[in-house]
């Protein structure tokens, strides 16, 4: 039976990028670069789970009430984008208290079941923050991107496919834990991982190679693509950045909205909680 997979969405400004070294704007793009990927999805007839940004939400409740209203899940990616690295227990409540106070005006008691840290910023260093999230009622969380290949993120040791995750150890699985968690599935080669299911990876890869390597994992597991709004727009800023942010940030901008397109052709997605089996 062909797999079902994971299609996710961090719904945020190009500014909320940690490579673009604070570069900030009072002008949005956010609703006209979604705005391709939410046609697309009706196109394909595909959900998706769009990780918001709150003050992003705040400034764009019509916005999120289409999307809500699309049919697509809506999670957590913290009220402010501050990476989880960089706030103490207090703080990351109070994004959170933040977060579900403007959605709940946007639309109404609606169930947030998933969170996502910004660039990933969960490991065992403030694995704290998995106690948070069960707090306030999450299922899920997909914040551990299990291979350390980035300056930036990753936690090597760490399952590769969805698991309970241990509030102890976020390597280790723990069947009486109340939080699921969906890891980025790398491709295996030998003993190579190799990121492949999304922003910079997704921008990077020939197309034949991404649908040869997600085939790959689909023998036995399914896999999770995340995708910005900004990366798949023709008029996201370009700054003068150091040689790593600025390839990182731009390169296959031009190309990552057929590339999605691409992927919704040939593969099987739907949200999250879906494929989790939450409810």
């Amino acid at each position: 039976m062909e797999k079902i997979n994971a299609l996710s969405i961090d719904l945020e400004e190009w500014y909320h990028s940690e490579l673009v070294e604070g570069r900030r704007s009072r002008i949005s793009q956010v609703a006209e670069a979604t705005k391709p990927i939410l046609d697309l999805l009706d196109q394909y007839q595909t959900k998706a789970s769009f990780f918001v940004v709150g003050e992003l939400a705040e400034q764009n409740p019509d916005l999120i009430q289409s999307i809500f209203r699309k049919g697509h899940e809506i999670g957590c990616h913290t009220f402010s984008h501050k990476l989880v690295w960089n706030l103490d227990e207090s703080l990351f409540r109070g994004e959170l208290e933040r977060f579900h106070s403007v959605l709940e005006r946007i639309l109404g008691k609606v169930k947030i079941k998933g969170f996502r840290a910004p660039c990933f910023s969960i490991d065992n260093r403030n694995k704290w923050a998995l106690r948070v999230l069960v707090d306030y009622g999450y299922q899920y969380d997909t914040s551990i991107f299990p291979l350390k290949i980035n300056p930036l993120y990753g936690i090597s040791g760490a399952p590769t496919q969805p698991y309970r995750i241990s509030l102890e150890d976020v390597r280790k699985e723990d069947s009486q834990s109340p939080l699921m968690e969906f890891p980025l599935c790398p491709l295996k080669i030998g003993g190579l991982k190799i990121p492949i299911s999304g922003g910079f990876y997704l921008r990077a890869l020939p197309r034949l190679f991404l649908h040869w390597g997600l085939r790959r994992i689909n023998r036995s597991q399914p896999f999770l693509v995340y995708f910005h709004p900004w990366e798949g727009y023709k008029n996201t800023p370009r700054f003068k950045l150091p040689l790593f942010n600025r390839v990182i940030s731009y390169y296959g901008i031009t190309s990552a909205l057929g590339k999605f397109e691409f992927l919704l052709k040939r593969f099987r997605f739907d949200r999250l909680d879906q494929v989790l089996g939450l409810r």
